[in-house]
């Protein structure tokens, strides 16, 4: 399983002027990850088309853009690029449905408490694990995102990060998250005998223990899955929130 190596900074990625640049030097679209078709059967599960949607580290890629041909009415993006910004306003400036602003994800401070239904987050942390001061940068970004999702929203985080790395920094009382784990295969993966995943297989909640890992035993399809932790923002008090009881497994 990928784990992240949180003192690899060969580049800081959460530096907005190296991604500036690489903006400037990549100018066509690129989706991390995965494509809007891969993930909707996940949004159309989770996220209802009349959301306002924070779609966070949206860089250049026409994941929202998709989104709104599905149906979805508000999405607010933001990046820590002013170079990405300024080139989606412009490709975009005649689809109201989405905004545009150049935003560090760790200080969010723009936006009121209980902003948004729902957070997406594809790469966004991950690119924070890979920079400088990496735990810090991921306490303040998932802090802000905490208070930003009204009761009963969700952050919808796509990452390369197996739950050894990622629940240590979901799980946390403050954010009050009802944690679910999903894993997607990469696109155009294909099983060994031939056939290929159904769209009910990855919909089926992964099991995991406490203590943040998966069941002994259990084998990826793909070693290069990704992983969909689906967190709604319980009330506060409300006793069923860190992990969704049915898919916690004892110690």
């Amino acid at each position: 399983m990928q784990r992240d190596v949180e003192n690899f900074n060969s580049y800081n990625y959460g530096d907005g002027t190296y991604w500036d640049a690489r903006y400037i030097k990549e100018a066509g679209a690129f989706d991390w990850y995965q494509r809007y078709s891969s993930l909707r059967p996940f949004f159309l599960k989770f996220i209802p088309f009349s959301s306002r949607i924070l779609m966070v580290g949206c860089g250049n890629a026409v994941l929202s853009e998709d989104m709104v041909k599905d149906g979805y009415e508000d999405i607010m993006n933001t990046d820590i690029s002013s170079v990405a910004i300024e080139m989606m306003k412009k490709k975009y400036k005649d689809i109201p449905q989405l905004k545009y602003m150049t935003m560090d994800v760790r200080d969010m401070s723009f936006f009121q408490d209980d902003s948004f239904d729902c957070v997406v987050d594809k790469g966004t942390l991950d690119s924070l694990m890979c920079g400088t001061d990496a735990p810090l940068s991921a306490a303040q970004m998932l802090g802000e995102v905490s208070r930003l999702i009204k009761a009963g929203g969700i952050y919808m985080l796509i990452t390369y990060g197996d739950p050894t790395v990622r629940v240590p920094h979901l799980n946390r009382h403050g954010y009050n998250w009802k944690i679910t784990l999903y894993i997607i295969p990469r696109p155009g993966f294909v099983k060994p005998d031939g056939t290929s995943s159904s769209s009910e297989s990855i919909l089926e909640p992964v099991p995991i223990t406490e203590n943040g890992r998966l069941p002994a035993g259990f084998v990826l399809e793909d070693p290069e899955s990704r992983y969909i932790y689906v967190c709604q923002k319980m009330g506060e008090g409300d006793p069923t929130a860190h992990f969704e009881a049915e898919s916690v497994l004892p110690l």
